[in-house]
C-alpha cells in the first residue's frame, strides 16, 4: 500500500486515467463496429458517413495516447479502402 502522500495521488491520477481511457477505447469501438456494420450491409453512402464520423474518434484516441498513432492510421485506411470497394463490387 502507498505509504507517501504523492503515492496515494499517483494512485487516485491512475485510477481516474484509466477509467478515462476505458471509455475512450470502448467509445472508439462502437464508431468502429457502425463502420464495420455498413461495410457488411453494403450500403456506401451508410459506410461513408460511418467512417467520417469515427475519423475524429480515432484521431483524438490516438492524441490522448489510448492507441498508438500508426494503429489508427491503418484502421483508418484499411476502412477507407474496404469501402471505396463497396462501389465496385456493387
Amino acid at each position: 500500500m502507498a505509504n507517501t502522500a504523492s503515492a496515494r495521488k499517483r494512485i487516485r491520477q491512475n485510477e481516474k486515467r484509466l477509467e478515462r481511457n476505458r471509455a475512450r477505447r470502448s467509445r472508439v469501438r462502437t464508431f468502429l463496429r457502425a463502420v464495420e456494420d455498413a461495410i457488411t450491409g453494403g450500403d456506401k453512402a451508410k459506410a461513408q458517413e460511418a467512417f467520417r464520423l469515427a475519423q475524429p474518434e480515432l484521431q483524438r484516441a490516438a492524441d490522448k495516447g489510448v492507441t498508438h498513432d500508426n494503429t489508427v492510421a491503418r484502421k483508418l485506411s484499411r476502412l477507407s479502402a474496404r469501402i471505396k470497394a463497396i462501389a465496385v463490387t456493387a
